[in-house]
């Protein structure tokens, strides 16, 4: 579960929504009101997750959509490299050298490329 929600202001969150939050122990963190650059972060993953994910899917219902986004977070952590760590991804991989065997990509969304077994 979540420790933090950061959301806007929009008015689709209700009391019901609040509710549902304080029974989860969930903190909001709600963005100050017409200041959408508060939000950057946020919009950030959301486009990331619907151009790099969404939108090569045809989603077939919620246990699907889960799937989807577990894997991506999968992806997100521990193979997409970041120019802030270096060009390495979060999870440290190893470099791997040429006696290792040749390259062959994974069949995936995102291409992930791996050293065959020689």
């Amino acid at each position: 579960m979540p420790r933090l929600l950061q959301r806007d202001r929009d008015g689709i969150y209700g009391k019901e929504f609040r509710r549902q939050l304080e029974a989860f122990n969930i903190e909001e963190l709600v963005s100050a009101p017409r200041s959408p650059l508060q939000d950057g972060h946020v919009e950030r993953v959301i486009g990331s997750i619907r151009r790099e994910c969404l939108d090569h899917d045809i989603v077939l219902g919620e246990h699907h959509i889960r799937e989807i986004l577990k894997q991506y977070v999968t992806y997100d952590k521990e193979i997409r490299t970041q120019l802030g760590l270096e060009g390495d991804a979060p999870a440290h991989r190893m470099v791997e050298g040429p006696e290792q065997g040749e390259v062959s990509a994974l069949a995936a969304l995102h291409h992930v490329y791996r050293r065959r077994a020689a």
